[in-house]
């Protein structure tokens, strides 16, 4: 198991998967919750889209409580055998519960990044199941936030804004890894 547990938090578009690459590039484990809801997406067949995974993971939610996403994830988390794993795509407040419960000292670190920027960076990556319209970006947002998202982000034990460039976000992501890393 693990001696710490990190897990990153924000909305979509706000740079946690770029968060998770530096991670990788830097030998951490990374756990993407996402993936437990695409892998239910596509055992039932359906095509990966914003709606099917917005269905399926309110489907989980309401069939395993708020919190069954990141309970699904604790066991994977739990045989990984690293100093540091980091847990990417957490999306509220039940869920920072699970992970600090389950693994003592777990770090929460929001990402805040604006709006239109997010909006920008979800129509040049072009994943089928991103929202690419500004009414539908805010309608994630939206969903994301009744799932506790904003109340997540406010447990953040520290922030890093995803305002400037990916140089810049990706140096200051490096830096809080290798201190906390240096902590572990």
């Amino acid at each position: 198991m693990p001696t710490k547990v990190l897990g990153v938090v924000g909305f979509p578009a706000s740079g946690k998967g770029e968060f998770s690459k530096v991670a990788r590039a830097m030998g951490i484990p990374v756990i993407v919750m996402g993936d437990v809801i695409r892998e239910e997406v596509k055992s039932a067949g359906l095509p990966l889209t914003d709606e099917n995974l917005g269905r399926t993971a309110n489907l989980l939610r309401a069939t395993g409580g708020m919190d069954a996403v990141a309970r699904l994830c604790v066991p994977v988390i739990e045989a990984e055998h690293a100093r540091i794993v980091l847990v990417d795509g957490i999306r509220g407040d039940s869920e920072v519960r699970v992970f600090r419960r389950h693994f003592p000292g777990f770090i929460l670190v929001g990402i805040d990044s604006p709006f239109d920027l997010r909006l920008s960076r979800v129509n040049a990556r072009g994943r089928s199941d991103d929202a690419h319209t500004r009414e539908t970006l805010k309608a994630r947002d939206d969903r994301e936030s009744a799932w506790g998202l904003a109340s997540a982000l406010s447990e953040a034990d520290t922030t890093i804004s995803n305002a400037g460039t990916l140089e810049d976000f990706s140096f200051r992501v490096r830096a809080l890894l290798s201190r906390i890393r240096e902590e572990a």
